[in-house]
């Protein structure tokens, strides 16, 4: 039998999806992990955005390092590429200056707290990144910085984690949020994955959304 995978944002979610989240079998949250008690607990996986300031303030955060989600978690994802970001730098010293320590790869902090603590990590390949750039501009978009982590997340569950037989689930996205992010077109691409089946959204309960 294949998997229930629940990919959970830090957007809103009826709450009647915390029972289903936590009877998964693979949970996967963001960053700080809003969403968390909202759409249950159980977290199997956190995935950050290991670059810039986001990146720098989880890292010197004990909050954030003794949060219940990032403490079940047993693996880290890091989902930008430090050689991607790398080559990132000097467009971005031109189109976006203000976006100095932008790529700036937090990757050996989360790496240290990862050994530190019993956990897994894993840095996303540059070239879900790639792929997924190409399929933004498939879908029509105007420029952006980088897609956003969820979208991220998505890519490499759909390309590397999840197996033939198993069912992938998002909640939590809303498509809003910082304006590097192309979220409309985001929005697009993530309607089009559900349409095609490669996607569910939840909640779902006997075939029925719950209100």
């Amino acid at each position: 039998m294949g998997r229930n995978i629940v990919i959970v944002g830090n957007g809103s979610a009826p709450p009647c999806a915390a029972a289903m989240i936590d009877a998964s079998d693979l949970v996967i949250r963001f960053n700080d992990c809003r969403s968390f008690h909202n759409t249950g607990t159980r977290t199997d996986i956190v995935a950050v955005c290991n670059t810039g300031r986001p990146a720098r303030a989880m890292t010197s955060s004990p909050l954030w390092q003794n949060h219940p989600a990032v403490s079940s978690a047993s693996t880290i994802w890091c989902v930008r590429n430090g050689q991607k970001f790398r080559e990132l730098r000097d467009d971005l010293r031109e189109s976006h200056p203000e976006l100095d320590d932008f790529c700036d790869d937090m990757t050996p902090d989360f790496a240290a707290f990862a050994a530190a603590n019993g956990k897994a990590l894993t840095v996303i390949p540059r070239d879900v990144h790639d792929r997924l750039d190409r399929d933004l501009a498939r879908v029509g978009t105007q420029r952006y910085v980088v897609p956003s982590s969820g979208l991220l997340a998505i890519g490499y569950v759909l390309d590397e984690i999840a197996g033939p037989d198993d069912t992938i689930h998002v909640t939590g996205f809303d498509h809003q949020g910082w304006d590097g992010h192309p979220f409309d077109a985001e929005r697009r691409l993530v309607n089009m994955l559900v349409a095609s089946g490669r996607l569910n959204r939840l909640p779902v309960h006997a075939g029925r959304r719950c209100a």
